[in-house]
């Protein structure tokens, strides 16, 4: 790793001069056309989010508060609130079924898929001060494209100690997405941006110990609301060191232990990680781990037609750092359950589909579930250790009561850029999504064809119109 002192490179200086110095002429078109999917995923997940438990309590939270009206859409609940609290809510229903966008990794000690969940935190942020400001949707995707640019470079840079010993990058890293995207959209300088990205730094937190818990979303939405709440800050004048991110003291040191100067200097939109080395939409509601070995299990499913009732053991072997993560072998609910490679692997064979309404408290209670959950073994693997934790090596062998043995082995999982997803795809997963929260085929429809003409658009609020209320 090369380890940079802070006078060598002003990272929070380049960081900031790279989101005030781009514009919309900067953007590609083929990282536009990408970015539309995760935008209208994220807006599909924020509306099914509604509906969770989490978005409830959020509900809540917001009402004893006491908040007068504000300009910004709390996603599927009927209500507009201040920026930040827009910004909140909304990250934790784009979290909340864990069924958003994931980073891949670069370089191999970097864990692929354990970086972070880039729409989450910036995709609120955005849309919160986009309606604030009367942001075109040009804007407005700019400023989302800077947020999960500064959000994955600042993931791929840290040192991996930062993920392995138990920090959340989503809710780390997420909080710099976020005041970035704010920075952009209330049209700050370089020394205010600076600012806010250092009040940011000092917000940032977030435990993996929380996976499985409502605490794991509300990191997003809390990284979503403190990158607001830092820019909103700075724009007051609120003063904050000029290098939170390479002081000895700053965030890489202590949320790292270091960083990789070259993984982030020189590398912001080059190449925008949307292109290179991309992201991976989820086609079902669990951590992004569980996916290669889940788009591999349905193949064998489907290709030799095996039959749960036939099936004696699945042995599934991975590298040691996806079962860091993976950590529930015996899920209690729908939460656990989306961290647990037996229960998707179980609910797989018995049903054959895993999408929201299978991650429910009433299918991991399910006696059937129970009894094929003991018949899986998730291992680690030395042929899927010996790949590399930059890819998510699944090796499946399934031995069946006749004897038969039916092996798979997946790098990638649907939805990834090695497998991805098109347009019109993930507008099948934003249409199941919003139906889930109770709204029209039709409505479903003008929000996907509004998002792909996103650059067109006056004004965000002909999207905010759509997603204040699923009915």
């Amino acid at each position: 790793m090369n380890q940079a002192k802070p006078v060598d490179v002003e990272l929070t200086k380049y960081v900031a001069e790279f989101v005030v110095g781009t514009t919309s002429d900067n953007l590609p078109g083929d990282l536009i056309a990408t970015g539309k999917k995760s935008i209208l995923d994220g807006f599909g997940l924020a509306l099914s989010g509604s509906v969770a438990k989490s978005g409830e309590l959020v509900r809540r939270h917001l009402d004893e508060l006491g908040l007068a009206e504000g300009p910004s859409t709390v996603i599927g609940a009927g209500r507009k609130v201040t920026p930040r609290f827009a910004a909140f809510a909304n990250g934790v229903g784009i979290h909340a079924d864990d069924y958003d966008d994931t980073q891949l990794a670069v370089a191999k000690d970097r864990v692929y898929g354990l970086l972070t969940h880039p729409t989450a935190p910036a995709l609120p942020a955005a849309f919160a001060l986009a309606e604030k400001t009367g942001a075109s949707g040009r804007d407005f995707m700019l400023a989302y494209h800077l947020g999960v640019e500064v959000e994955c470079k600042i993931a791929e840079a840290i040192a991996p100690r930062h993920y392995q010993t138990g920090f959340h990058a989503t809710a780390t890293c997420g909080t710099f997405a976020a005041a970035a995207a704010a920075s952009k959209l209330l049209g700050f300088d370089v020394e205010t941006t600076r600012r806010a990205l250092s009040l940011a730094g000092s917000q940032s937190a977030g435990l993996r110990e929380n996976f499985g818990t409502m605490t794991k979303p509300f990191h997003a939405g809390k990284a979503a609301e403190s990158g607001v709440t830092a820019a909103q800050f700075a724009s007051l004048g609120w003063t904050a060191t000029d290098k939170i991110l390479e002081a000895p003291r700053g965030f890489f040191a202590a949320a790292g232990g270091g960083y990789d100067v070259n993984a982030i200097h020189g590398k912001l939109g080059s190449p925008w990680t949307f292109l290179d080395p991309g992201v991976s939409i989820k086609p079902h509601p669990s951590g992004s781990l569980t996916h290669p070995g889940m788009t591999e299990m349905l193949r064998l499913i489907r290709e030799n037609g095996i039959k749960a009732e036939d099936v004696q053991h699945v042995r599934v072997g991975t590298n040691s750092n996806m079962p860091n993560a993976l950590i529930h072998h015996r899920p209690k609910d729908e939460l656990q359950a989306k961290f647990s490679m037996e229960f998707c692997m179980a609910i797989l064979l018995l049903d054959g589909r895993a999408g929201l309404n299978e991650f429910t408290d009433a299918a991991v209670e399910r006696d059937d579930v129970k009894a094929m959950i003991e018949k899986v073994d998730f291992v680690v693997d030395d042929e899927a250790e010996a790949a590399g934790y930059h890819l998510m090596t699944t090796i499946i062998d399934i031995t069946l009561k006749d004897g038969r043995k039916i092996s798979g082995r997946a790098d990638f999982g649907k939805g990834s850029p090695a497998f991805p997803m098109s347009y019109d795809e993930v507008a099948g997963k934003f249409r199941e999504n919003a139906e889930f929260a109770g709204m029209s085929r039709g409505k479903a429809d003008e929000i996907v064809e509004l998002v792909r003409g996103l650059e067109t658009l006056a004004s965000v609020n002909e999207l905010a119109t759509r997603l204040i209320s699923a009915r």
